[in-house]
């Protein structure tokens, strides 16, 4: 499922590199020839927060939150980088395929934006990743669909919180949408033997202390969509103190 230049190719780019931030002559690229070769490097693997909240599920990430993956999520999210959404969601679909092990049904479902979230990026940023993030699985062989049966409520930016602030704002964060969307999940989802029914995937972009993710699986949990396991594209590393 490789072939992230293919992806890069097709974006209109300024001269600066989203992976590293450094102005380069003829760019031609979303991201330069080192950092491709640097997310290529990437392979996913378990991640898991320390303590990890009640209800989180299993958790993939393709790497750590930093080098090029840092710098281009964050030139997708807060820098209008849009184009980026087609190779960052290829990427998360090679963590969606790890995770859940072998080619069998699969139900994306994004952690949702905020509406001001949302309204600020010019459109849900995971959204967009799990539309990419599907195609390019679908290209692969999977079965997959993409399922919206969240809502996020407004809450303040996680930027401003601890981790006490944040495990609070996440507890109240999502409500299930009204209508069909947001009614019973697919029948046999979760982590059942292969041909019960479609696994279902949640997927976001950070993991940090996990409080999102267990939140959003335990709404989910709630109302028929139990999740497998959770997809990311980054999980932050706690420093150590010296």
């Amino acid at each position: 499922m490789r072939g992230l230049w293919a992806d890069l190719a097709d974006l209109v780019l300024p001269a600066d590199c989203a992976g590293c931030r450094e102005r380069h002559q003829r760019l031609r690229h979303g991201v330069c020839p080192s950092c491709v070769t640097a997310l290529s490097a990437l392979r996913p693997r378990a991640a898991r927060p320390t303590p990890a909240p009640p209800g989180l599920p299993r958790c993939v990430a393709l790497g750590p939150y930093a080098g090029p993956l840092r710098e281009a999520l964050l030139a997708y999210k807060d820098h209008g980088r849009h184009g980026l959404a087609r190779p960052l969601g290829a990427l998360l679909a090679e963590v969606v395929a790890v995770a859940v092990g072998e080619v069998r049904p699969v139900a994306l479902v994004p952690v949702p934006d905020t509406a001001a979230a949302a309204r600020a990026r010019y459109g849900d940023h995971l959204d967009r990743l799990a539309r990419h993030c599907a195609a390019r699985l679908g290209r692969s062989g999977w079965p997959v669909r993409v399922h919206r049966p969240l809502r996020a409520l407004p809450r303040p930016d996680s930027v401003t919180l601890d981790s006490a602030g944040r495990a609070a704002a996440a507890e109240a964060a999502f409500r299930p949408r009204s209508g069909g969307s947001g009614g019973t999940g697919p029948a046999g989802s979760g982590p059942g033997p292969a041909g019960s029914g479609p696994v279902v995937v949640l997927l976001d972009d950070i993991v940090t202390t996990g409080v999102t993710l267990a939140a959003a699986a335990r709404v989910l949990t709630a109302t028929g969509w139990r999740p497998g396991v959770a997809a990311v594209l980054a999980a932050t590393e706690k420093r150590r103190h010296s």
